[in-house]
């Protein structure tokens, strides 16, 4: 029997509904305070429509669109849990505004034109997309160490949509692990 599209679901049903781990999804909590489950008795958590939707949001900023975490925490933090909630139920307008108004400000922020729109902020690696390497100045895995820069340092360095899905997705089972350990101490 199918459940009701209003009725609340367990965490497996949210972890085959979006093709995830359920530990991720608890990663997930400790990463997001937004995502706040309902839980019952034994801590049995039980997921809202809306807290769905914002995960399936956030899944797609993270896997589809190559956000960091700390990108996705900075979007949520400035456009509101609707944000991702509107991005989860196939919304894209929502996001399509925002790239639209940050791709404004850059250009602003570039001519050095005073815009009453806000400039980007100056905190630019919060939203550096997986794959997309943060060129360094110097040290020793800095981009053009030796010889000198590259020519685009992107090009040299760009994983593929597969891997850069398998590195985030072992970076979660590593974060996991580090959890269990801190919880064993």
């Amino acid at each position: 029997m199918e459940k009701s599209p209003d009725a609340f679901r367990t965490i497996s049903e949210v972890a085959d509904e979006l093709d995830l781990p359920q530990h991720v999804l608890r990663f997930w909590e400790t990463r997001f305070s937004q995502i706040k489950p309902m839980k019952r008795g034994g801590g049995r958590r039980y997921y809202r429509p809306n807290d769905v939707d914002m995960l399936r949001g956030i899944k797609h900023l993270l896997y589809e669109e190559g956000y960091t975490i700390k990108g996705v925490q900075k979007l949520l933090r400035e456009n509101g849990v609707q944000f991702a909630v509107a991005i989860g139920t196939g919304d894209m307008s929502a996001f399509e505004e925002m790239t639209r108004k940050n791709a404004d400000a850059a250009r602003a922020a570039e001519s050095g034109g005073k815009r009453e729109e806000r400039a980007a902020p100056a905190d630019t690696h919060a939203n550096v997309l997986v794959g997309e390497p943060k060129a360094r100045s110097k040290g020793i895995f800095g981009v053009g160490g030796r010889g000198g820069e590259a020519a685009h340092p992107a090009d040299e360095l760009q994983l593929s949509k597969e891997n850069r899905t398998l590195l985030q997705e072992a970076l979660f089972d590593l974060l996991e692990c580090k959890r269990l350990l801190d919880q064993c101490r």
